[in-house]
Parts: structure tokens; sequence; C-alpha cells
């Protein structure tokens, strides 16, 4: 089902449970009832717990996209230190160096067509692709330098080895989910107190109050679901790509 249909279903259902209480509420109050009675300390406490928990609800934002920028930031970093061993590679003889970029291709390839997938499903790395990325160290650790030009070139390619083995575990780490389940609790338990607590103002059953509750409910519903879509930096909507391997490594994309 598309994440857009998922987020539709939960704001029109958010917004119908809301009305539907409203609608029921109002049935119930008597008719003598004036809501201009609502005690002054009832809206300053139902304002001052929205306020909190708009803030906790930007935190929780401004934390998952925080973790989603770093993932793609560890993607970014590992792609271009694997580019720089494929193309500092040129100093070395010819089979040694085939032998580099061909390993480096070969992880590369892994990474895009079948690591991604297993990331996005599994939150987690392959097997496969630390064998693959161990082999490109060993190609180029166990070379022995000839030459001056091919003795400054070596570290390099190890430290840039050493940089996207770096990288590839940071991108493991971040591959599952950001928020504890303890966040979520407080997270679900805030939106139901926060839009619970627009009852105590007696809500009549007008147009403009039965809109503004409607959309108020709907909108916690939808920063709900983008910090949910956001939590998996990986596996939804808005994730990390694996556009910085296909740019440096456009003959692998297919």
């Amino acid at each position: 089902m598309s994440e857009w249909i998922v987020l539709s279903i939960a704001m029109a259902a958010a917004c119908a449970v809301v009305l539907t209480i409203a609608l029921i509420n109002n049935r119930l109050v008597s008719e003598d009832d004036d809501p201009s009675e609502t005690p002054d300390v009832i809206e300053y406490m139902t304002m001052m717990i929205g306020v909190v928990y708009a803030i906790v609800l930007g935190l929780a934002i401004a934390g998952v996209w925080e973790a989603r920028s770093a993932a793609q930031e560890y993607v970014r970093q590992e792609a271009q230190a694997l580019h720089e061993v494929s193309a500092r590679s040129e100093v070395y003889p010819p089979a040694v160096r085939a032998r580099i970029r061909a390993d480096v291709d070969t992880y590369v390839s892994h990474v895009v067509h079948t690591e991604w997938k297993v990331m996005a499903d599994e939150g987690r790395l392959t097997g496969r692709g630390t064998e693959l990325l161990q082999q490109v160290r060993r190609d180029v650790t166990d070379y022995e330098p000839k030459t001056d030009h091919e003795s400054q070139a070596y570290q390099p390619l190890v430290d840039q080895v050493a940089a996207a083995d770096d990288a590839r575990g940071a991108r493991g780490q971040s591959a599952g989910a950001t928020m504890p389940g303890v966040v979520w609790f407080g997270l679900i338990t805030g939106a139901l107190v926060t839009v619970g607590l627009i009852f105590t103002l007696q809500i009549r059953r007008s147009f403009r109050e039965l809109l503004l509750a409607g959309l108020f409910s709907a909108l916690i519903a939808f920063l709900l679901f983008l910090i949910w879509d956001f939590d998996a930096p990986f596996g939804r909507g808005i994730s990390a790509t694996a556009g910085p391997f296909t740019d440096l490594f456009p003959y692998l994309r297919d």
C-alpha cells in the first residue's frame, strides 16, 4: 500500500474519530450548559500542554531528519572512498589495477542491487557485502609496491579502503529504526492527551469549531506519520538513496 494512501487514511480516521466524539458529546450536554463558563485554568493548561507537545514533536522530527541526513552522508562517504580506490589504483600494474577495480565494481553492484533491499526490509547489512569489501582490502594491502610512485600511492589507497569500511559500518548502524519504543509511547500518548483536552473546551456543533477540531487532529496525525516515515532512513518514503554509488559508478546502474 502506498504511503500516501496510509497517510490519507490516518488523517481521515483521526478527523472522523474526533468529530464523532464531538458530535456525541454535544448530544449529551444539557441545554442549560454554558460553554463560556469553562474555567480559565483549564484553557491555560490546555494551551500549555499543547505547546509542550508541539516542542516534543518538533524535537522528534528534527531527530529523525538528522538521522536520515547522517545516513545519506555515510553513503556518500563510502561511495567516494571506493571511487578514490578505483581511481588511485591507476598507478599500479595493469593486472593489479584490473583486479582492484573489478572487486570494487563487484562490491558496489552488490550494495546497489542486493544489500540495499536487505537494509530496507530487514535493517541490516549482508555478510556477502562484508566479504566483498574484505576482498578489496586484501587486493590493496597484499600488493607490494615496486616503485617510488607506487609506494606513494599505497598508503592513501589503504586509508581510502579503511574510510569505506568505516562508512559501511556507520551505514549499517543507521539501517534500523532510530526512535526507541518508549519515545513512540510518549508521542502517541501525548497525541491522545492533547487531542482529548480539546473536549474540555466544550466544543459545539458549529462549523467553525468542528472544522478546527478536525484540522487539529489531522495535523497531529500528519506529524506522527512524518516521524514514522523518517524513522527508518533506508526503508520508507523519503529515505536515503544509493544515488552516490550510481553517480560515481554509472555503468553499474543496471
